[in-house]
């Protein structure tokens, strides 16, 4: 198994939002160690180039997924410069812990500015991505989620647990929409997971317990074990699934 999927993704083309840090580079390093040509797409101008030096052949794309003229932009570059693309991965997003609250008390630029990269950032990438994804006969999208879009976990942070909801939702229609015309669509639901993002809780040794506490495997995530999975899904051994939610979250949600 570990010489089939070492390569795996051969000679295919690939796109990556979010792709400075955390699942997105962890991403971009695993679809690039397994063959593949890789764009990274992302807002953290000195974070991407420094992630696109460590990774080999990859191309730079300077871009706030919110801002659709951008996406569009980057995704025809990279398809022209590359003659096509073959797989999608919507994986940018945002979290303002300290001001996400719950619905009384959350300030709607707050509210705006959450969806505006978690959920739209997702349809530009999507809109612009499946097009280029079509003109290339086919391929796979695979957006990036989470837990809080499914149950109520992630509690005071109600812009963000919609924004995820809604992502659920995009990518059940999306894969019905673009079945027959080749191109699957799926979705990676990581729970707590060892990245920037997630330092206000996986850094304080309290509340690193108290997440941990719940989480039936007992540790947060590594990025790397989400990037397996969105490999797998992004790549032909995953042929015959779409529509599909992968949950990665060491348990938590199955209790």
């Amino acid at each position: 198994m570990e010489q089939r999927s070492a390569a795996r993704h051969i000679g295919r083309r690939c796109l990556v939002t979010g792709a400075a840090k955390g699942i997105g580079r962890a991403t971009a390093e695993r679809l690039a160690a397994e063959g593949a040509r890789v764009a990274l797409l992302d807002v953290d101008s000195d974070a991407l180039h420094e992630a696109a030096g460590a990774i080999d052949g990859s191309l730079a794309l300077h871009a706030d997924v919110a801002d659709e003229a951008a996406v569009a932009g980057a995704i025809q570059e990279v398809a022209a410069a590359w003659g096509g693309l073959n797989a999608i991965i919507a994986n940018a997003a945002t979290q303002d812990v300290e001001a996400d609250d719950r619905a009384d008390r959350l300030d709607a630029e707050v509210w705006r500015r959450t969806l505006d990269v978690n959920l739209t950032g997702v349809f530009h990438t999507a809109k612009h991505g499946i097009r280029a994804l079509l003109a290339s006969g086919g391929g796979a999208v695979v957006c990036t989620g989470s837990p809080a879009g499914h149950y109520g976990i992630a509690r005071g942070l109600d812009a963000y647990s919609a924004s995820k909801a809604g992502v659920y939702g995009l990518v059940r229609v999306m894969a019905h929409d673009y079945a027959e015309e080749g191109v699957r669509v799926n979705g990676v639901f990581p729970g707590i997971t060892a990245t920037p993002m997630n330092r206000s809780w996986t850094d304080d040794p309290q509340a690193r317990q108290r997440v941990v506490a719940a989480i039936p495997l007992g540790r947060p995530a590594r990025a790397e074990e989400v990037a397996a999975v969105i490999a797998f899904l992004a790549s032909d051994e995953a042929s015959y699934v779409t529509g599909a939610v992968w949950t990665v979250d060491g348990g938590l949600t199955a209790i």
